[in-house]
C-alpha cells in the first residue's frame, strides 16, 4: 500500500478530532474565558467560536444572570438584644469586567458575606431593637452602598440589597408579643368601659324621662279623678236639694268601696286580704280622708 495513503487514512481521523475540537459553543448569558498555555487571551462570547486545538482552552464559562445570595447575620443591638439578620443581595458579574470576576476572587459569595457582616455588625450595634425594625431600608441601603464600591473593582455590581427578615432571641419575642398583647387588652378595656359608660348614661336617662312621664301620668289620673268628683257632687247637688258635699262624697266613697269588694270577691284566685269591714267603714274611711284633708290644710298655712 501506498505510503501516502497509509499517511493519509491515519491523519485524517486525527485532523478531523482536531477540527472538532477547535469548535465550541457557549450558551446565553454566558462568557467562556480562553487560555493558550496558561494565560488569559480573550473572552468568548454566546454563540459558535473557534479556538487552537491543544494550545487554547475554555478556561471556565461565567454565568453573568443576576443570582442572589442569602446570608444569616448575628448581631447585637444598642440595648442589649441579640437578633439575626437575614440579608439577601442580588448581584452580578459587569459584562466589561468578566476578567476580573474571574482572576481577582477565588469566591464571590464568600468576599460579598464578609462584606454583609461587617457593615450588619456595625450598624446595628448603634440603634435599638424597635429602631432596627423601622429602620431595616437604611440598613439594607447602607449594605448596597459599601458593596457597590468594594466590589466593583473585583467586577461585580450589585443590583439590590434587603433585609428580609429580623429575628431577635426567642425570650424577647415572646416578651414583645406579650407587651403587645398588654397594650392591646388597655386599649380593649379603655374601649369596653366606654360602652358601658354610655349604656348607664343612657338608661340613666331613659329612668329618668320614665318617672317623669309617670309622674305626669299620676298627676294627670289624680286631676281627672277631682274632675271627675267635683263634677259628680255639683250634678247630685242639683239634682237632690238640700244635700252637702260631705254627703256625696259619702255616697261616693261608699259606692267605690262596695264596688272594690265586688270586684275582689268575682276573683276566686285572688290571694286571701283581711280587711275590717262593718256597716261603718265607709263612714271611718270618710272621716279619715277628711281628717288627712284638714291636716294638710294646716300645714300648708302653717308653711305659708
Amino acid at each position: 500500500m501506498d505510503p501516502l495513503i497509509v499517511a493519509l487514512i491515519v491523519l485524517a481521523p486525527l485532523a478531523a478530532l482536531l477540527a472538532f475540537g477547535s469548535l465550541f459553543t457557549v450558551s446565553q448569558q454566558t462568557t467562556a474565558v480562553i487560555e493558550r498555555f496558561g494565560k488569559f487571551v480573550r473572552i468568548a462570547r454566546p454563540g459558535l467560536n473557534f479556538k487552537i486545538p491543544l494550545i487554547e482552552r475554555v478556561a471556565a464559562r461565567v454565568n453573568m444572570r443576576v443570582q442572589q445570595i442569602d446570608m444569616r447575620v448575628e448581631t447585637k443591638t444598642h440595648d442589649n438584644v441579640f437578633v439575626h439578620v437575614t440579608v439577601s443581595v442580588q448581584t452580578f458579574v459587569l459584562p466589561d469586567k468578566v476578567v476580573d470576576a474571574f482572576y481577582r476572587l477565588d469566591n464571590a459569595a464568600q468576599q460579598i458575606s464578609a462584606f454583609v457582616f461587617d457593615v450588619i455588625r456595625a450598624r446595628v450595634p448603634k440603634v435599638n431593637l424597635d429602631d432596627v425594625f423601622a429602620n431595616k431600608d437604611d440598613i439594607a441601603d447602607a449594605v448596597k452602598a459599601e458593596l457597590t464600591q468594594s466590589m466593583d473593582d473585583f467586577g461585580y455590581g450589585i443590583v439590590k440589597a434587603l433585609v428580609t427578615d429580623i429575628e431577635p432571641d426567642p425570650s424577647v419575642k415572646a416578651a414583645m408579643n406579650q407587651i403587645n398583647a398588654a397594650q392591646r387588652e388597655r386599649v380593649a378595656a379603655m374601649e369596653r368601659g366606654e360602652a358601658n359608660r354610655i349604656l348607664q348614661v343612657k338608661a340613666a336617662e331613659a329612668e329618668a324621662q320614665s318617672k317623669a312621664l309617670q309622674g305626669k301620668g299620676t298627676a294627670d289620673q289624680r286631676r281627672a279623678i277631682v274632675d271627675g268628683l267635683r263634677d259628680s257632687v255639683d250634678s247630685f247637688a242639683k239634682g237632690i236639694p238640700g244635700t252637702t258635699a260631705h254627703d256625696v262624697l259619702a255616697l261616693i266613697i261608699a259606692s267605690q268601696y262596695f264596688d272594690t269588694l265586688r270586684e275582689m270577691s268575682a276573683h276566686g284566685k285572688l290571694t286571701t286580704i283581711m280587711l275590717p269591714h262593718s256597716p261603718s267603714a265607709a263612714n271611718d274611711l270618710i272621716d279619715q280622708i277628711r281628717t288627712g284633708m284638714l291636716s294638710a290644710q294646716a300645714a300648708g298655712k302653717h308653711t305659708g
